[in-house]
This record gives structure tokens, sequence and C-alpha cells, in this order.
């Protein structure tokens, strides 16, 4: 468990640790530089780099919380990974399910699995499934996303480095946008931003803007989110329009 800078998040929770690359959103993946400078340091969890590792003494960390918490659930791998057998994920889901005071956050790319393995999961309502879209093409990750019993579904455009021509939003809660960060961040373009927040109003979905990943990629430079100093600053700033949009979803009931 670690405090999280993560915008939408508060902490992060790792019972699985490592991934492999699916798709172009994944190549600049913080999470394999991450372990790489951990494993580095020394830290045992990370002693097998980015290669996929499940933690059972992880699982017990949530019911040390004492307060309610918001948590993203394996920041650092895929809970849905080929690599990770059923019976781990059913373990994970039953610590979700047994501390109903956490709202957990699981995000994947693996969306044929999720949608696979839906169906033998128990979704309790504090867990929010999301998939990660970062372009046109894999936008059926939003359709296999919605065709999962999760009581409150999202999405992470992010990094979005391509438009989305098509955003099918039917049974989706949640929204994240976000431009890429580093060194060798890919641009992001207003207009691409704009379309999905204007789809997003159209149906009543929540939005979240997460930041534009680089100041030169802000189409205003006097952003004051920009700024470290800024009480709401993101990379690059994350002002949309001269307002911040930070939307959540609705508690599932």
């Amino acid at each position: 468990m670690a405090q999280s800078n993560i915008e939408w998040t508060e902490l992060t929770w790792n019972p699985v640790t490592g991934c492999t690359k699916i798709s172009p959103g994944c190549k600049f993946c913080y999470a394999e530089a991450m372990s790489k400078r951990l494993k580095s340091m020394g830290i045992d969890k990370y002693k097998d780099g980015f290669n996929i590792r499940t933690h059972s003494d992880a699982l017990n960390i949530p019911f040390t919380w004492k307060k309610s918490k918001i948590v993203f659930v394996n920041s650092m791998s895929d809970l849905f990974h080929p690599e990770v057998p059923l019976d781990f994920i059913k373990a994970v889901f039953a610590v979700m399910n047994k501390t109903p005071q956490h709202i957990y956050q699981v995000l994947t790319k693996r969306s044929e699995r999720l949608l696979e393995l839906s169906t033998e999961l128990n979704w309790t309502s504090n867990i929010w499934m999301g998939v990660s879209v970062e372009s046109e093409d894999y936008t059926y990750r939003i359709k296999e996303l919605a065709k999962t019993k999760a009581k409150t579904k999202f999405l992470s455009i992010e990094p979005l480095i391509a438009p989305i021509k098509t955003l099918p939003l039917n049974k989706i809660n949640w929204v994240i946008v976000g431009g890429e960060s580093g060194n060798k961040a890919r641009p992001i373009e207003k207009g691409w931003i704009d379309f999905i927040k204007v789809e997003c109003n159209k149906k009543n979905v929540a939005f979240f803007f997460k930041q534009w990943g680089k100041p030169k990629f802000n189409v205003n430079p006097q952003d004051p989110t920009i700024s470290t100093e800024h009480p709401q600053h993101a990379k690059g700033g994350c002002e949309l329009d001269g307002q911040i949009h930070r939307a959540m979803p609705s508690k599932a009931a």
C-alpha cells in the first residue's frame, strides 16, 4: 500500500506486479520504469523486475486500513494479464468483497479476458472496473467492458495519443482523459479532448481531465495549474478552457 499522487485515487495496492506491453499506450510504461528502479534499490517485491508476480502476502493489507479509502488496484500491473491465475484474481476480488468500506478502482487493457471471466467474479458495488483506451483502434475495449457485470464502469483515456472518433458510452459512468508525460511524451491535441468532453456531456457521464502531460502541449501557457505550487497542479497543467474538470462517478447503489 502506498499513498498516491494520481489525482483520481488515494492509495495504490499491488497484490500483482509486472506486466507486458500490449498496445501503443504501453510504449513508455511508468510501471515498468518504476519496477526497474525499485529492483535496483533492492526492494524484494521487485526482485524479478517487471516479470509477472503475485503477492499473497499483500492480500490482507486492505483489512488494516482504519478509514475508508479510494484504492487503485495494481497500479504496477494488470490484474487480467493472462499470466495471473484465475484463482488469484478471485482471491483479490474476495478481499474487495469483504471490505465494502473501500472503493476499489481496477484498470485493464485486457478487456477480452475481463469479459471472459466476468461471470465468475463477485461484482460488489465498491469495485469500479475500467479499461484503458489510447486511440480509436482500442475503443473495442469499451464495448467489452460494457458487457461485464461491474456496477460502476470507467474509461482511462490516458495517454490519449491519437484522436477518438467514436466513443460508445452506454453503461459507462466515468471518463478520465490525460496526455502523456515524460521525456519522449507523444502530444495531445485540444480537439481530441473536446470531443470526449462533449460526448460525456451528451450522455451525462462524469468527466475528469487529469493533465496535458507537458506544458508545451497545453494550449494555454498561462494555465496556473502548470505551477507546482498550485493546489491542483498536474503535469503540464489541467485547465481546459479555464476550468478544472475533476468529476467523479456517483457511488453505485
